[in-house]
């Protein structure tokens, strides 16, 4: 019996070309919106998924002070900030944060789903997160993702 011989394709630098991707977060859940973005970044929505490589794609999140928490986390989720001296810890709730800065909702939900290493950090670097409609991304000719 012949065997058949299939190479396993790897993706690295050489052969990853990396997309664009718009994402309108308007009265999208926190958590699920993040895992799909998450995803995306680290590129396991592709065939040629490799855990060890950067092979995902770039995403633009847009309104992010639009999104929406379920049942009473906009009132008892707390955001924890530590500076690292005695009484520096301060306590923010989602409510407070997404009135301050709706955009580190989103960033410190993915940032938390991405691996804690340098590939990581790197992908994380590949999202970018507005409040409002616009974006200054448009020579990269980003297709918008649906995700329902």
């Amino acid at each position: 019996m012949r065997h058949l011989s299939y190479k396993t394709q790897f993706a690295n630098k050489q052969n990853h070309k990396a997309e664009w991707f718009v994402i309108d977060a308007t009265n999208q859940t926190v958590g699920r919106m993040c895992t799909r973005i998450a995803t995306i970044l680290r590129g396991k929505h592709k065939p040629t998924y490799t855990p060890h490589a950067d092979a995902g794609d770039y995403v633009i999140v847009l309104n992010a002070d639009k999104v929406v928490f379920t049942g009473n986390k906009l009132d008892q989720k707390v955001y924890l900030n530590f500076s690292g001296y005695p009484g520096g810890k301060k306590e923010e709730t989602a409510k407070d944060l997404l009135a301050r800065r709706p955009e580190q909702i989103v960033e410190r939900a993915v940032k938390g789903m991405l691996p804690k290493n340098r590939l990581g950090r790197a992908m994380f670097k590949k999202m970018f997160v507005y409040a409002g409609e616009k974006h200054p991304h448009g020579a990269q000719k980003p297709t918008e993702f649906k995700l329902n």
